[in-house]
């Protein structure tokens, strides 16, 4: 058999299992399988370096499917070149419990390197992963020694091409030169609904020429040499990214319906898949074949995988000998493990009435850790200069064949891919997913900032995170309508709410500048879930921890602040609160007490937290005795149900804001110490005693 022959019989290998597993599941989409596979062949056994053996090899390639309706086609491959997904769980395409499902998921099945389908964010991750490899190569790479080295490869659909975030990300990737960044465009003209000449006519290829990327035409998907010569350009390519824009023929074989939309998102149906069979020569029966030779020939993967890994591990070697503290850390960064003692001597703020914007309080905590933490890395969306996340002296991540005239930024040191303050721009959603994409690759803990209200434009990758299980850090100021005098458009209302709504997710809304260094404790220890972080644009006071419980109590979700004083006395009332408003019922207590109510008070930064506690614990901190609670928080009420219970009342905000000074606001809107104190005696059923 000719080499031709066994290229055209693994090609269409990869499109019949596709096919078969989407009709067996009688859901699916197998036009872009159908249409992608000869170029998705030519990248995965002529120039994608990974090891299926061993997924997590630091130094594989990594292949991103950002179509992500396409799964089958990434799941052919995977089968087909031995990774852990075997041909049962092909059948079971998008059934319950199997390792394949609709779109691919990144903690799910060997070999997904992010979890894609909300089109976008897919090729948004690989411009993070393609950063995280440009750091770490400059960070640990030396003469001679080259340990971090390799490429990002992404598949992407004419969806992706429309979406916003991926025009973001793909904006900054060419700002950042990142060469190592490969794209192939499955340039197919058709949609779910329709052709793509419905709603979308530009010119990609010189959009992606405009952002500084190196742009290349394959007139024809199917031509493998045409692929094959473009990948190898693109591959020499070292300064710019690169965009392959590839025709393709969605549904290619399927001869009533290649080249439309009834290709894209359902089965072909039973006589389609028969007339496609026999268009390009393939054997009717059995289902799910797999030719012998053409098992063997992508099965050659294995073993070359294996030998690479094994060549990377004698560099290693070879690389901890002359560098023995590079070697220690760059392997234990790899590894995903933290330094030891990292939260030691972390800051440690006095009582102060006048108090410490939060917000203040991570800038302090953020530069101890950035000390502690060298794999610590972020910035934002333009507004380091409120969020205070800059690493100061860390440097600025930028391509160093920019050069730095005219350029100016608070965070000092080198401006080059060393760099670990990452200038964003004005693209919040660009920023969620490359940050994501950064955790993706490892070996670096990535945060990304901007204003709490702004967490709207980034909520897709923030619930990704979530569902992918992935250590993300989202640093979220100006967090209440004490905001001030920008308005009801920057002062955040339903966020807290919004948040809280997705699963997985550490919301925390620390009270003082010592339950901030907790709540960083937090999000940095949590490598396997997002922390969202919410702290105030003012000033809020600096709880003597000598007179109330220590901040630790924040790692629980929820604590009872005034523990010494009410140790022995049975509380008349519980008041709770989170962020800015736990000292409105600080102030509140004292003046109860004076009338001889007694106050339980409780700081609870964390829903999340305090709900993995164990009964015991959420019975000891809310007892069930103690039906009289109020909560206040400067956010929607909804939810706060589950803690006061039938007998409790809320102080809340379902409202829009006003511009004003933060001050004024607060107390207009009825965010008083005054205002707790009353509504406590309200529920108390007369005016405190």
């Amino acid at each position: 058999m000719t080499e031709q022959n066994l290229d055209n019989r693994a090609i269409n290998t990869i499109r019949f299992l596709s096919v078969d597993a989407v009709q067996h599941a009688n859901s699916g989409h197998p036009g872009l399988p159908m249409g992608a596979a000869a170029m998705a062949y030519v990248l995965w056994t002529r120039f994608l370096r990974h090891s299926p053996s061993n997924p997590g090899w630091p130094d594989r390639d990594r292949f991103v499917l950002s179509a992500g309706h396409g799964s089958m086609l990434l799941y052919s491959l995977l089968h087909l070149s031995g990774y852990d997904v075997s041909l049962e769980q092909i059948k079971r395409f998008r059934q319950w419990g199997s390792a394949t499902p609709g779109h691919p998921e990144y903690h799910l099945t060997p070999g997904v390197e992010a979890t894609t389908g909300p089109l976008g964010q897919g090729i948004a991750n690989a411009v993070g992963m393609a950063m995280a490899e440009a750091h770490l190569a400059a960070r640990f790479n030396r003469p001679g020694h080259e340990l971090v080295d390799h490429r990002t490869y992404v598949i992407a659909s004419d969806g992706d091409m429309m979406e916003g975030v991926q025009s973001e990300a793909c904006s900054l990737a060419g700002h950042l030169r990142l060469g190592k960044l490969i794209v192939l465009y499955d340039n197919n003209h058709v949609s779910l609904s329709g052709t793509t000449s419905l709603s979308f006519s530009e010119n990609v290829g010189a959009r992606f020429a405009s952002y500084g990327w190196h742009v290349q035409s394959v007139d024809d998907g199917n031509d493998l040499s045409a692929v094959d010569k473009a990948l190898r350009v693109a591959q020499e390519t070292v300064e710019r990214p690169s965009l392959l824009v590839v025709r393709t023929i969605i549904g290619f074989g399927a001869p009533h319906k290649q080249g439309t939309f009834q290709a894209h998102g359902s089965p072909l149906g039973p006589d389609e898949v028969r007339a496609a069979k026999q268009n390009l020569g393939w054997p009717l029966e059995p289902a799910f074949m797999i030719p012998d030779d053409v098992r063997a020939h992508f099965r050659s993967a294995v073993e070359r995988g294996t030998a690479l890994e094994q060549d990377w591990r004698r560099r290693l070697s070879a690389y901890s000998a002359a560098f023995p503290e590079l070697g220690a850390e760059l392997t234990r960064r790899l590894a995903g493990e933290l330094p030891s003692r990292w939260d030691e001597d972390l800051p440690v703020f006095s009582a102060d009435a006048k108090g410490l914007a939060t917000r203040k309080a991570s800038e302090t905590t953020l530069q101890a850790l950035a000390r502690k933490v060298p794999e610590l890395i972020g910035g934002s969306a333009d507004l380091e200069e409120s969020t205070y996340t800059v690493l100061k002296g860390e440097g600025d991540f930028e391509s160093p064949s920019l050069g730095k005239t005219g350029a100016q930024g608070a965070a000092g040191g080198p401006w080059d891919y060393t760099g670990r303050n990452i200038h964003f721009g004005i693209r919040e959603h660009a920023m969620g997913a490359a940050v994501n994409g950064l955790i993706y690759h490892g070996g670096v803990i990535p945060f990304g900032s901007t204003f709490l209200t702004f967490s709207d434009y980034m909520r897709p990758p923030v619930r990704l995170s979530a569902l992918s299980r992935l250590g993300s850090i989202w640093v979220y100021t100006h967090d209440s309508v004490g905001v001030g005098e920008d308005g009801p458009t920057h002062q955040p209302v339903e966020h807290f709410l919004a948040l809280r709504a997705i699963p997985d997710l550490l919301l925390i809304r620390p009270a003082d500048a010592n339950e901030t260094v907790w709540a960083w404790r937090v999000a940095i220890a949590n490598r396997h879930r997002p922390t969202a972080l919410a702290l105030t644009r003012q000033a809020v006071p600096t709880l003597d921890r000598s007179v109330y419980a220590p901040a630790e109590g924040l790692t629980r979700g929820a604590y009872v602040l005034n523990a010494l004083a009410e140790a022995s006395r049975q509380p008349d009332i519980i008041l709770m609160a989170t962020g800015s408003e736990v000292q409105l019922i600080v102030a509140a207590e004292g003046r109860l007490a004076a009338k001889g109510v007694k106050v339980r008070l409780v700081s609870m930064p964390c829903w999340e937290l305090f709900e993995e506690q164990a009964a015991e614990y959420r019975e000891s901190v809310l007892p069930s005795s103690i039906t009289t609670r109020l909560a206040v928080e400067a956010g929607r009420s909804l939810g706060w149900e589950r803690w006061v219970g039938p007998r409790g009342a809320i102080i809340a905000l379902d409202r829009y804001g006003a511009s004003a000074p933060g001050d004024v606001v607060m107390k207009e809107l009825g965010f008083t110490a005054d205002r707790v104190v009353r509504e406590a005696e309200a529920l108390l059923g007369s005016p405190a005693r």
